[in-house]
């Protein structure tokens, strides 16, 4: 069976990186599901937040090959621990007449905003996990979502005891 993993990536934070660990997956013929990076607080490195789906040794054969990576610090399956996620999500929906205020509900019921607003549409701004967002763009679909970008998830290790 296959389940998403969740590996967290420490890279520094040079030119052709990205390509790299990208290459790696398509080289090798894995998917990415969702890919988000940025630097960390020290600005020599960056943290990718990689979503991927295969079984256990597909699993392992991806975290090996990513630490054989040029430029890779330190890799982490953060699906084997305690971790927190979030996701951000853009919608635009159609909202007009009685629909306008239907989109507005659900916007205050998700703890959305509204980063836009035309006379025939709202574009709204959802964060939170997986299935929150995928929740809500189950009822917004109805109503006509127009337009859609996910940023893919980021993800943190819980921090342990004392710590």
């Amino acid at each position: 069976m296959e389940d998403s993993h969740v590996i967290s990536v420490l890279v520094e934070n040079k030119p052709g990186v990205l390509a790299r660990v990208s290459g790696m997956f398509s080289g090798r013929g894995f998917n990415i599901h969702s890919l988000a990076v940025a630097p960390t607080l020290d600005p020599e490195y960056s943290r990718m937040t990689i979503v991927t789906q295969g079984k256990e040794q597909i699993i392992e054969q991806i975290i090996k090959q990513l630490r054989k990576l040029v430029n890779v610090v330190k890799v982490q399956d953060l699906t084997r621990g305690d971790y927190v996620d979030r996701e951000m999500v853009l919608i635009r929906v159609r909202a007009t007449g009685p629909k306008r205020s239907e989109v507005l509900n659900l916007t205050d019921i998700f703890r959305a905003k509204v980063v836009d607003v035309t006379h025939d549409t709202v574009t709204i701004e959802v964060s939170g996990t997986q299935s929150k967002i995928d929740a809500i763009l189950e009822l917004l679909a109805p109503v006509g979502i127009l337009d859609l970008l996910r940023t893919g998830m980021v993800a943190i290790q819980r921090a342990r005891k004392g710590s």
